[in-house]
């Protein structure tokens, strides 16, 4: 036992020493394969569509003299397996109906209806791109006696490509046709290609080339010229040959619209048998055996793998076009929201004569919760020395282990009482001072925060009407010099405050933020004081206050400055939790969407919007750049250019318009379009991560985010000499 235990210890050391690997958080890594899974899937789907890849070019005629006699005199069946050169025909009163460029979802269904309708076979030379869409109806072709034959996957003129290109196209046709019907088929038609005597100098060391690889190459020597829409008639009299002979008839089942083509096709079959003419496939016409040779095993599997992978990425795509109209739609409706309503508050409350209703007077009791505060708790309490309004500082020092109480106590400021706790967390901190507030209006303020000096007579005023039971104040960005800063600056003017002008119209205001808010007592005890439920007790509360049927408002000009997180990591960990304790928040008041009265109100207007927009909308964002991405790259490059940019200009103009409203400086926009671009994406993943965390039944922690200390109101810090204003009791 003990020299299993030496063993233990001796490794547990060498595990020790080692340098620890580092590994990919899942909160990245997940994200990552998310995304690299769907452009996956894009990239599929723009193959198998003929985006990506595809070469239209199309050889202009050439030179005949390489190309020998007998091909060019022959038939239009051509055999140069094996080193052999050989032109077959087709017997006289044999017609081998031919179809390109399929299968189409809307043509080959009503051709394969006619042909079965006459008991006729034919010869359909498939794309892989197409029979890989549309896989069950070249199943259909098979089960019905219809040969199928190479077509190429994404039609390009051969006669262009490396031999390397050639071999890709047909063992991907191949691969389509194996996992849509389970054979492997010999016969193949090259792109563009005509009559025998067509062949010229450059398509003909193809023809050799297709012979090397085991197929006979098919051509035609009857062109119906249906995808001309000559005419039923004319298509049926191009198709007929003379004097009894046997053809190779071209036509077509996709491309465009082929109706003419059944509607000949219905014509020619009968009138042509009656004249005694046969329509096989290829094969029965020339008495050889089956072009078709079943397929089993891996190379079954690895067709119907294709085939799998393909229908899900046209349903994956597909599913993303409609998140992206969801979110262009959410997107341009919380613009037109925005604009209009922001518009309607802001000319309300700032026309000449508006009041709440009698001027509010009264003493205000001001929350302060600290956590390890030391660096900014002095400017938070010197910014409320100078307040305008009668107020109270109780300071709740939550457990801070780098002397923040200390500070505050030592600065011997009257009027600001520290009381002291174990640390028990914010909600716990706020209900501690609550108890011992002296007063009935409550502000709420974070320790890195500063007000302005009449920041707390505008945050109260809203309670001269006796229906509101809370207030939100105006958050702002006090760091904003760095760029992570200026687009959290944008993002709280742009996101949050225009954001609660509309709520506010709304009345279904979901979050009074912990920087600058404001409660009646009677209010917040009706409902239970703080909760803990949540990681978003400012969002928790400002439900609970809707439902109660209290009135939740907006207070423009009661500006409070905050300082931001200063790094990504530090951004991240805010984020996260406000995300994931706002999804927590919806949760617990989702009886609210059944109830009656307020709380029902609430519950069918409030947590649908703070669904739609602050959960749903900002998942699916990122489904814009992903389809920028792709377009630039993939096209069409100019209309996916143009269509972003306007979103970006949609975007710009409710910036500046809230820029405006708050009167801020509009050059901290010049950082818009990166925000877009990149800050979007930091929020995609960290909500992404909330949704984990939630469905996973994880538990997020709070995580406190490191304080700098830098932020001070605009005017500068607050004087610090004996001449500074006190609080007045």
């Amino acid at each position: 036992m003990a020299s299993r235990t030496r063993r233990h210890e001796a490794a547990s050391g060498a595990r020790a020493g080692a340098a620890p690997r580092r590994r990919l958080p899942m909160r990245l890594l997940l994200p990552l394969l998310v995304l690299l899974a769907l452009m996956a899937m894009l990239m599929l789907r723009g193959y198998v569509h003929s985006e990506i890849l595809a070469d239209h070019r199309i050889r202009p005629e050439a030179a005949t003299g390489k190309v020998p006699a007998e091909i060019l005199d022959g038939g239009p069946v051509i055999d140069t397996r094996s080193g052999r050169t050989t032109s077959l025909k087709v017997p006289d009163h044999r017609l081998v109906l031919t179809f390109d460029d399929g299968p189409d979802p809307t043509w080959t269904p009503k051709v394969l209806d006619v042909l079965k309708k006459h008991h006729a076979h034919a010869v359909f030379f498939v794309t892989g791109t197409m029979t890989s869409r549309y896989p069950d109806l070249v199943e259909r072709m098979v089960a019905e006696g219809h040969e199928v034959g190479l077509h190429t996957f994404s039609h390009p003129d051969l006669s262009y490509q490396s031999k390397r290109r050639i071999d890709w196209e047909l063992s991907q046709n191949q691969l389509a046709i194996t996992g849509a019907a389970g054979i492997r088929t010999s016969l193949f038609r090259p792109p563009y290609s005509s009559f025998a005597d067509a062949m010229d100098d450059r398509s003909w060391p193809v023809t050799q080339y297709i012979g090397t690889r085991g197929y006979i190459t098919v051509v035609n020597n009857t062109d119906s010229e249906d995808w001309k829409k000559p005419g039923v008639d004319e298509i049926v009299r191009r198709a007929t040959p003379h004097g009894g002979k046997g053809a190779v008839v071209l036509m077509h089942d996709s491309g465009g619209d082929r109706h003419q083509t059944v509607q000949a096709l219905d014509t020619f079959l009968p009138t042509l048998q009656k004249q005694g003419y046969e329509f096989d496939n290829l094969t029965e016409a020339l008495d050889a055996p089956s072009a078709h040779t079943p397929v089993e095993g891996a190379d079954l599997w690895q067709g119907r793998a294709w085939i799998f992978l393909v229908q899900a990425s046209d349903h994956i795509t597909g599913v993303l076009v409609v998140g992206l109209a969801v979110i262009g739609f959410l997107v341009i409706s919380r613009f037109v929201l925005m604009l209009v309503l922001s518009g309607a508050h802001a000319r309300r409350v700032r026309r000449p004569g508006f009041g709440w209703g009698p001027p509010v007077t009264e003493p205000v009791s001001v929350l302060v919760p600290a956590y390890n505060e030391a660096k900014c708790i002095e400017n938070t309490v010197r910014s409320l020395m100078a307040s305008e309004h009668p107020i109270e500082i109780v300071v709740v020092d939550d457990g801070s282990t780098d002397g923040t109480a200390r500070i505050v106590e030592a600065m011997g400021v009257p009027n600001v009482r520290v009381v002291r706790q174990l640390n028990a967390g914010k909600p716990a901190a706020l209900n501690r001072g609550l108890a011992n507030a002296r007063h009935d209006l409550i502000v709420m303020m974070d320790g890195d925060t500063v007000f302005e000096p009449a920041t707390v007579r505008e945050l109260v005023q809203p309670f001269g009407d006796p229906r509101v039971g809370a207030v939100a104040g105006n958050a702002k960005v006090g760091n904003r010099d760095s760029l992570i800063g200026a687009w959290q600056h944008i993002e709280y003017v742009m996101g949050f405050n225009l954001d609660r002008r509309m709520y506010d119209v709304l009345r279904c205001m979901p979050t009074i933020p912990g920087a600058v808010g404001a409660f009646r007592r009677s209010a917040l005890e009706r409902v239970g004081g703080m909760s803990d439920d949540t990681l978003a007790e400012d969002t928790d509360i400002t439900m609970a206050m809707h439902r109660d049927g209290w009135r939740v408002v907006y207070a423009e000009k009661a500006r409070a400055w905050t300082e931001a997180p200063e790094s990504v990591q530090q951004l991240w960990s805010q984020r996260y939790r406000w995300s994931y304790g706002t999804m927590q928040a919806i949760w617990k008041h989702r009886r609210a969407l059944v109830e009656r009265g307020p709380s029902g109100r609430f519950g069918r207007v409030g947590l649908p919007l703070v669904s739609l927009f602050m959960v749903v909308a900002p998942l699916l964002a990122p489904l814009i750049d992903v389809f920028l991405l792709y377009g630039v790259v993939f096209g069409p490059t100019r209309k996916t250019i143009v269509a972003w940019l306007g979103v970006l200009a949609i975007q710009a103009v409710c910036a500046a318009y809230a820029f405006r409203l708050d009167r801020e400086r509009m050059t901290h926009l010049i950082s818009l379009p990166l925000q877009q671009i990149l800050y979007r994406q930091l929020m995609y993943v960290v909500l992404l991560q909330s949704w984990i965390t939630a469905l996973t039944g994880g538990r997020l922690r709070w995580q406190k985010l490191r304080r700098t200390g830098v932020v001070e109101t605009p005017g500068g810090p607050v004087p610090r000499s004996s001449t500074d204003r006190r609080p007045v009791a």
